[in-house]
């Protein structure tokens, strides 16, 4: 005789509270430690929990019960079919974790888990080897030396290390540093700390299409400039910057180049000789890996010095103590090395799919403007205006698509993105502004079903909007002036 039982949820973990010895899921066998412990990522449950939802599982009779956890730790959770999760459209927020990178972390995280800073054992020499391994195959992704790949928590405090720790190592000559009106928050915040301690700090402004313009910025560069630091591509707008001119000129004027590549690297080839980059700030998470690792790439020759942002034991060259997570620091490797293998395949294919949405939407919507150059951009971030649309009221009725309206790192200020603002955009555009995020798992089916709600819901937020009414009977919006009561 068989039973039937229910799926339940603790924590972040799936597990059969009734379990038995083995159950069959989507036709293939189970034992029930695999059932016990399943991750709601990229992995069993959301290939195979998925398609069961609101199935009971047929088990045999022939086991025993494979959890007896206390009810009141258990969170009855049932896989109704209403609960399916949206559609994942954000690849710039974040990336899920590619599979092989999960298999590659696993050992470290049950069997190998000696601190890699142990040199007196075992345990030691082989998180030790794993690590060294994995900051080869970072550094084999940029055409870095293993010696140059710092190891951190992620592209923020990479960012950080590298604009803080050059301004102050070399404050007592320089103090002066320039950045881009569009970086990331923490890239322009770090500038604000330095400013704080008597730091002269130059905020470029961009051209119209979100690129530098290279006159100004060897223009700005003034004898007592330490640092320059750049964004590769531009996590809201997507644009890429000419980081190879930029790289000649502060070469060729002595300055130190720092560019936050979080959602270059992997996407689109890079070298740091050929660019002349002298720091790379990197994220594992940007890149298919796991959350809380990243790296710093530091150039040897000719040396970059950085004052530590925190003490400790002097792991990584000094420049980061604590011990490195060898899992972490293995996905990120791995990542690197799936990435360096599949990054023109990924491109072609993310290319594809993102022409394939701009070309749906623009050819059923008028008035669709897409923000940044056209052609020096990386395919997978299309950041689309939709005039006459708020664009927060276009995500809620977007909701079962996961999109964003700019950085994740800002999603909470209800004001305009700063990055659309520094491009001249208008604010009324700019409040209407989607990001669309493109990656390696999205498939085409997804993007035309986002592109044919996008289309509907749109044109049904319009049909309501007064000012479309007025512009569709010839109305220049421009030429009345408003009055407030």
């Amino acid at each position: 005789m068989k039973q039937r039982v229910k799926l339940f949820q603790t924590g972040e973990h799936w597990c059969c509270v009734r379990g038995q010895r083995a159950v069959v899921i989507g036709g293939q066998r189970f034992s029930a430690r695999d059932i016990q412990m399943l991750s709601p990522g990229r992995t069993l449950s959301s290939r195979l929990l998925r398609p069961i939802s609101r199935l009971h599982l047929r088990l045999g009779s022939d086991g025993r019960a494979a959890s007896s956890l206390p009810k009141e730790l258990i969170k009855r959770h049932e896989l109704e079919i209403d609960e399916l999760r949206p559609l994942y459209m954000d690849f710039q927020a974040t990336t899920p974790m590619d599979p092989r990178v999960l298999d590659a972390m696993l050992p470290y995280q049950v069997n190998y888990y000696g601190n890699p800073h142990s040199k007196t054992h075992a345990f030691g020499w082989e998180s030790e080897s794993a690590m060294e391994t994995a900051r080869r195959q970072v550094a084999d992704l940029i055409g870095a030396d293993p010696r140059e790949i710092i190891f951190t928590s992620g592209a923020t405090e990479s960012n950080n290390m590298a604009i803080k720790g050059v301004a102050r190592f070399y404050k007592t000559k320089k103090r002066h540093v320039i950045t881009t009106q569009t970086e990331h928050k923490c890239v322009l915040d770090s500038c604000r700390i330095l400013a704080s301690e008597g730091f002269s700090i130059t905020y470029l402004p961009v051209q119209a299409n979100g690129i530098v313009d290279l006159e100004l910025l060897e223009a700005s560069i003034r004898p007592d400039t330490s640092l320059l630091s750049v964004m590769t591509i531009n996590n809201e707008i997507g644009v890429k910057q000419p980081m190879k001119e930029i790289g000649q000129i502060c070469r060729s004027k002595g300055v130190f180049l720092h560019t936050d590549a979080a959602q270059a690297v992997g996407k689109i080839p890079i070298n740091v000789t050929d660019m002349k980059v002298d720091l790379m700030s990197i994220s594992g998470h940007k890149i298919y890996g796991p959350k809380g690792v990243g790296a710093l790439y530091v150039r040897r020759r000719p040396r970059v010095r950085l004052e530590p942002l925190q003490s400790g034991g002097g792991q990584e060259r000094g420049l980061r103590s604590g011990t490195v997570p060898t899992p972490l620091a293995v996905g990120l490797g791995a990542a690197c090395s799936i990435a360096q293998q599949e990054m023109e395949y990924d491109h072609q294919r993310v290319s594809m799919l993102a022409n394939r949405l701009v070309q749906k939407i623009t050819s059923e919507l008028p008035d669709v403007i897409m923000n940044g150059d056209a052609e020096q951009r990386y395919a997978g971030c299309v950041n689309l205006s939709f005039a006459y649309v708020e664009g927060e009221s276009l995500l809620m009725a977007l909701k079962d698509v996961a999109l964003s309206s700019g950085s994740a790192c800002t999603s909470a200020s209800l004001e305009p993105s700063y990055v659309l603002r520094a491009i001249g955009t208008d604010e009324d555009l700019a409040h209407s502004s989607i990001r669309f995020g493109i990656g390696r798992f999205t498939t085409e089916a997804e993007v035309d079903y986002t592109a044919e709600k996008c289309i509907t819901q749109v044109s049904r937020l319009r049909e309501m909007s007064p000012l479309w009414e007025m512009v569709q009977e010839g109305i220049d919006l421009k030429s009345i002036k408003w009055t407030q009561h």
